[in-house]
């Protein structure tokens, strides 16, 4: 079995921003896998589905982007999935928009929701699907270039880009890494 977590940020303020890149991705997949009935667990909200003969969990931590780790954790633990079957889908400022990169273990770069999930697992170790959303322009504040929907001019790399995540997780769970990396990144 497979976790996939998307980060993001509950409400309908935060639907289809940036910083929700992960929640968008997510959706993706679960159309993708059948997945069709949605369920609030372990803080979360959970959908399940087969993806080539393997059992995917779809998780969106409603907690808020800064406290994903507490869901994610309790659904780890309630479904009793190790940390080398988990994939987190995240947006990624320092990667160009349009973009997704996937790897293994690393550190947060002061994404709250990665650092939330190392600081509640107490490891690194486990697989991360970037989205790249790219920096702010000029000196406008991260907070609010994450937290803003891309103009119409970029919402095609955006859209892009998020089905792009979401095909990378699934070839995560049928290809694995390594292959997984040849094609995305």
């Amino acid at each position: 079995m497979y976790l996939i977590v998307g980060l993001g940020n509950p409400g309908e303020e935060y639907e289809h921003t940036r910083h929700n890149a992960g929640f968008d991705a997510v959706d993706v997949i679960a159309e993708a896998v059948g997945a069709r009935y949605w369920k609030t667990e372990c803080g979360s909200l959970t959908a399940k589905g087969v993806w080539r003969d393997h059992d995917i969990v779809l998780a969106k931590p409603q907690s808020f982007m800064n406290t994903s780790g507490g869901p994610v954790k309790q659904l780890m633990n309630a479904y009793s999935v190790e940390p080398d079957r988990l994939i987190v889908i995240h947006d990624e400022l320092d990667i160009d928009p349009g973009t997704v990169r996937v790897k293994f273990g690393g550190g947060h770069a002061g994404h709250n929701g990665l650092r939330s999930i190392c600081d509640k697992l107490g490891t690194r170790d486990w697989a991360r699907v970037r989205v790249g959303i790219g920096r702010p322009p000029g000196r406008m504040p991260v907070v609010d270039w994450v937290l803003s929907r891309p103009r119409k001019d970029a919402s095609d790399d955006f859209a892009y880009a998020v089905d792009r995540g979401a095909q990378a997780a699934l070839s995560l769970v049928d290809a694995g890494l390594e292959k997984t990396q040849q094609v995305f990144n």
